[in-house]
């Protein structure tokens, strides 16, 4: 019984807006969601470091189909930053490589130094990061003490705000976009200032539309699963996943129609916008992501199997 148990798994479909906790890598916390749910499939939408806390929205079964779009979505942090300690990391779990006793840094150099990190930015990400180079990802490399260029990119910073500042820690409220390094920017930061700077502190507060309200714990979870003897409880949790591409406009099809669009026929169908990606719904259930071709007909891109 306990073998069979452990080998069940459920074709189920959803999001679960997971508020992970600090230590734990995301695949680590995608890996638990899944085990909780028995879910056959799973991904992640934007991993966080395992110093950070906060929103890790969790694809399940077909949800993973739109797991992209909030990968590709803007996201919101809250960021507690130590002044006048310069890791190699840029946060806390790394090793220090300068530091600077009895620094003098006012408010108002702060508010200062901000403005330049604010607007689109070019920011070389760091040598402790997933991002792959020859197919070996950069920290792998760091761990061997190995160095290498790294081409800068561009990202936007919507919103900059200093929300405190005391005894040489500040915290910082970012809005920003998809590919954004919070750690680069504290330690940027603290080389504009000329002290050195590091996270000590990280939360994810919005990712797409999803925000800390819609979040839950792996603890929670599992507690309402241990409680309530089962699955229906923390199935309430899931979040229907048409709502992380809402801003996408609706197309209703026909069943006629739909069942074209099944088979991935492009259709004609009146109302449509006049490019880019929408929403499709049968009977107003949600069957996929379709996109306007050139002929004013949208087009089957993302098929949710239901």
């Amino acid at each position: 019984m306990s073998t069979q148990r452990r080998c069940r798994v459920r074709n189920i479909s959803g999001i679960v807006v997971l508020d992970k906790a600090n230590g734990l890598s995301s695949n680590a916390a995608l890996q638990e969601v899944k085990r909780l749910y028995e879910a056959n499939k799973a991904g992640h939408a934007g991993s966080l470091d395992p110093l950070a806390t906060g929103v890790l929205p969790v694809c399940l079964g077909e949800a993973t189909k739109v797991s992209q779009f909030l990968l590709d979505s803007d996201k919101c942090y809250r960021a507690r930053i130590k002044l006048g300690i310069r890791t190699d990391t840029g946060d806390s779990e790394g090793s220090i490589i300068e530091r600077n006793a009895g620094i003098s840094v006012s408010r108002k150099a702060i508010e200062r130094a901000l403005t330049k990190f604010k607007g689109e930015i070019e920011q070389v990400p760091p040598m402790h990061s997933a991002i792959k180079m020859n197919g070996v990802p950069l920290y792998k490399l760091a761990r061997k003490g190995i160095v290498v260029e790294r081409e800068p990119r561009l990202v936007t910073l919507y919103q900059v705000c200093l929300v405190e500042f005391v005894n040489s820690e500040l915290e910082l409220e970012i809005s920003c976009s998809k590919g954004t390094y919070i750690r680069t920017i504290a330690d940027d930061l603290g080389q504009e200032l000329g002290c050195g700077a590091h996270v000590i502190e990280l939360r994810r507060t919005q990712a797409g539309v999803f925000t800390e309200k819609d979040s839950i714990s792996a603890e929670e979870l599992a507690l309402e699963k241990e409680k309530n003897r089962g699955l229906d409880k923390i199935d309430q949790f899931l979040i229907p996943m048409d709502r992380a591409i809402q801003d996408l406009p609706e197309v209703n099809l026909p069943s006629i129609t739909a069942s074209h669009v099944k088979n991935g026929q492009a259709v004609l169908v009146r109302h449509l916008p006049k490019n880019g990606l929408v929403r499709m719904y049968e009977d107003e259930q949600f069957i996929g992501i379709g996109s306007i071709d050139d002929d004013g007909k949208v087009a089957p891109r993302r098929l949710i199997i239901n």
